[in-house]
């Protein structure tokens, strides 16, 4: 029944210089099981604690930022806290009770069914994105009857519900392909050459066409910001010192999202069409770092915009004054009521200011960027 395994986590009885090897590997995944635990961990609290950070801001109105990129990146924010919240507890607490087995675990089934849950939902997330800055730069006057509020919730749907369907087979303990824990990356995941059609289709459904989406939105938008800024440098109208705001925002996008992703997928299409598996860290570091792309997020769609870190830093002297007013007047800040009235004002602000457009991509990549610092 088990006719694939790999190499370095599960091995099929052979030669006693075969169990030596298997014997030396477990012991050196074991002695090195702490120093990953301590990574994931500390991966873990930077994601939460930056996505909470996220959260208490764009949970209400952001001066700048339209409805539906708020409802989008609300999506992406709840995608990549679950990286914290749900894909690290669980296989830390497998990792915890069990070593790799061979034998069929309808827990570990189910651990792997939302794992790769939540990795394919942040990607989906990522192209949607996408996709709103694109209609909203290209198509601004046809943006609220392009991406009406229904339509923008049905994407946002589609991104956190057809990931289930499409991997369903992974959670059935009897189904299509088999799952293992694996001792090297200390997660529950599918031994993808059981079923190499089934693995080539999910990269097939996901990876492949997030990536062209977000590859052809993202440089249509990189090409127009740069025409523009040179048209306004022709004109006089963009100063010297002016920073390149969509080299600051979409570079940084996609280099990160192919640094995390593409190891993944590499390493997922490996196993798959060899039957082998790669060494222990490699595998470690290509399992774990599409997680440290939610922690990514924080910085590049969110901590770079000025108004995002102005009312972050509204919400935080707020909350230090409720807390320790006698300090915060001996620091200087602002009273609860000068908090609130500022808060009320940007608020004001955005209302009028709100309009069918992404904050991250009319707002300030085109002409109207020129006078947006990030």
């Amino acid at each position: 029944m088990w006719h694939h395994v790999e190499w370095h986590n599960v091995s099929a009885p052979s030669t006693s210089n075969d169990h030596n090897l298997t014997d030396s590997h477990r012991a050196m995944e074991l002695a090195h099981r702490p120093v990953k635990i301590a990574i994931i961990l500390v991966l873990g609290v930077m994601i939460t604690l930056g996505n909470i950070a996220v959260i208490s801001v764009i949970s209400s109105s952001v001066a700048g930022w339209s409805r539906n990129s708020r409802y989008f990146l609300l999506s992406l924010t709840g995608a990549d806290s679950a990286f914290g919240l749900i894909v690290m507890p669980l296989n830390l607490g497998v990792s915890l009770v069990k070593n790799s087995t061979v034998e069929p675990d309808t827990f570990c089934h189910l651990v792997a069914f939302f794992n790769a849950i939540v990795y394919s939902t942040c990607m989906y997330t990522l192209a949607t994105i996408s996709l709103e800055r694109y209609v909203a730069v290209f198509y601004p006057l046809r943006y609220t009857s392009l991406m009406t509020r229904k339509r923008a919730l049905l994407l946002i749907a589609f991104a956190w519900l057809f990931p289930p369907v499409l991997l369903l087979p992974i959670s059935l303990p009897e189904g299509i392909i088999e799952v293992y824990f694996s001792t090297a990356s200390l997660v529950c995941k599918p031994l993808y050459s059981t079923n190499v059609t089934y693995s080539l289709t999910l990269t097939g459904f996901i990876f492949f066409p997030c990536s062209m989406v977000m590859t052809y939105c993202n440089l249509r938008l990189w090409f127009a910001a740069k025409r523009q800024r040179l048209k306004l440098r022709r004109s006089n109208m963009l100063g010297q010192n002016r920073p390149n705001v969509a080299s600051r925002v979409l570079v940084p996008v996609m280099a990160a999202y192919y640094a995390c992703w593409t190891p993944c997928m590499a390493v997922m299409i490996y196993n798959a069409i060899s039957g082998s598996g790669v060494s222990e860290w490699i595998e470690f570091v290509a399992v774990w770092l599409p997680t440290s792309n939610g922690f990514l997020n924080c910085i590049f769609y969110f901590w770079i915009n000025q108004s995002f870190r102005r009312k972050f830093r509204t919400i935080i002297g707020q909350l230090f004054w409720g807390l320790c007013p006698e300090l915060s007047k001996l620091l200087g800040c602002m009273s609860t009521t000068g908090v609130t009235d500022l808060h009320r004002a940007w608020d004001n602000n955005n209302t009028l200011q709100e309009r069918s457009s992404s904050v991250s991509s009319t707002c300030t990549l085109l002409t109207l960027a020129a006078d947006t610092h990030v």
